[in-house]
């Protein structure tokens, strides 16, 4: 039985961690309570992105976060997916050590940019976002600190 060569070679890993699974809700008190107190988690970091539109809450576990996100204008992304959608997850964050790489590399492999280039995120870091379609159903956030 002979072992088939790829068709494309295999890239380097660009991947480092998780940095953040998004939540989408509409009272972002609430769900800070709820989190506290189902599992005693507490705020990290807090920010309005007004690029966005949205304001986050980020709860740290262990070098990832559990980012809870509500909007903050009735256009931003977050609203218009609790309104397609409801709440729930939104998104995934991967951390990488190259944003700009990352993002090339994903298009490469057939992904739809939704940011052509890296831009600023919150907490000081440069982020890219990866439309859902040609990313197997999951919109996806390239985060680079």
């Amino acid at each position: 039985m002979s072992q088939e060569t790829p068709s494309h070679p295999t890239p380097d890993m660009l991947l480092t961690e998780i940095d953040h699974i998004a939540i989408a809700v509409r009272d972002l008190e609430a769900a800070i309570e709820f989190y506290r107190n189902a599992f005693g988690a507490e705020v990290d970091h807090r920010e309005v992105v007004e690029s966005d539109g949205v304001e986050e809450a980020l709860l740290k576990v262990a070098d990832s976060y559990i980012q809870l996100t509500v909007a903050t204008r009735p256009d931003s992304p977050i609203a218009k997916s609790i309104e397609k959608r409801g709440e729930g997850l939104h998104h995934v964050g991967y951390r990488v050590d190259d944003c700009a790489a990352a993002l090339e590399a994903m298009v490469a492999a057939g992904a739809t940019p939704i940011d052509k280039a890296p831009r600023p995120g919150s907490r000081g870091t440069t982020v890219a976002f990866v439309h859902p379609k040609g990313a197997f159903g999951t919109l996806i956030e390239l985060v680079q600190e």
